[in-house]
């Protein structure tokens, strides 16, 4: 059986079997036999493979790693948890987006503390003029998803007030190309804080403002998944959003 995978994000990447033997340092021949035989290189050459088409090793190799090195590995993304959000220092939430290179991304239900912030708003502009991908998930005020949240932690309609106000707040970006604005009808578990493979992860609890909960800062290392989870569930709430309307 073929590695259809390896195969795909070659494809993906545009990037030859050469390019890929060539960055690995070893023989084209071999490379093809990791894809139609689905050969599963040394650990060394995977990690160097996944590092170079900036996949997931344990995606292109699943059956490569063992359930304990998948989850030393993710463990190991764990930079460090803060017991609330309040706890997070300023300066973290600033370090996460100007070091981004590739991709910023929000999803929240309102965000506001985050527009309230020029010098974050400010660095979204500048990182969006330079060519990083900004894209931001607001809440819909229409949605019941989002309104029970507001009744959990017993503000009411609260919740729907503040996604409402962020849509007034977050509007000075919309003009800036390279921006993207969605409104999200789906319930969170977490607000996610992404600059390119760091995350500032902010836990939802039931009956607690979301300032109250805790928050892990994440950093991508290959074999872990953590990271890589928290990601796929992003852009799944981004496929199903709708875009911010004028």
């Amino acid at each position: 059986m073929a590695n259809e995978r390896l195969r795909a994000a070659l494809l993906e990447r545009g990037t030859s079997v050469a390019e890929l033997a060539e960055a690995v340092r070893v023989d084209p021949k071999t490379v093809e036999r990791w894809i139609t035989k689905n050969r599963t290189p040394y650990r060394k050459h995977r990690l160097a493979a996944a590092s170079f088409l900036k996949m997931d090793e344990s995606y292109l190799w699943p059956e490569a790693l063992t359930p304990q090195q998948v989850a030393d590995a993710s463990e190991s993304e764990i930079v460090t948890v803060y017991p609330h959000r309040w706890a997070v220092p300023r300066d973290a939430w600033g370090r996460l987006f100007t070091q981004a290179k590739r991709e910023i991304g929000v999803l929240v239900y309102s965000g506001i503390f985050i527009a309230q912030d020029t010098g974050i708003m400010r660095t979204f502009a500048e990182k969006a003029r330079a060519g990083v991908r900004v894209r931001i998930l607001l809440g819909d005020p229409d949605a019941l998803e989002v309104a029970q949240p507001g009744a959990d932690e017993g503000v009411s309609d609260g919740m729907v007030a503040q996604t409402r106000m962020a849509q007034l707040l977050y509007r000075p970006l919309r003009p800036v190309e390279g921006i993207e604005i969605r409104l999200h009808h789906t319930i969170l578990y977490n607000s996610i804080y992404r600059g390119d493979d760091q995350l500032l992860v902010n836990t939802h609890i039931y009956g607690k403002f979301a300032t109250d909960a805790p928050v892990m800062h994440l950093r991508k290392v290959l074999g872990g998944d953590m990271v890589t989870t928290y990601l796929e569930s992003f852009d799944d709430v981004w496929d199903g959003a709708r875009p911010l309307e004028p």
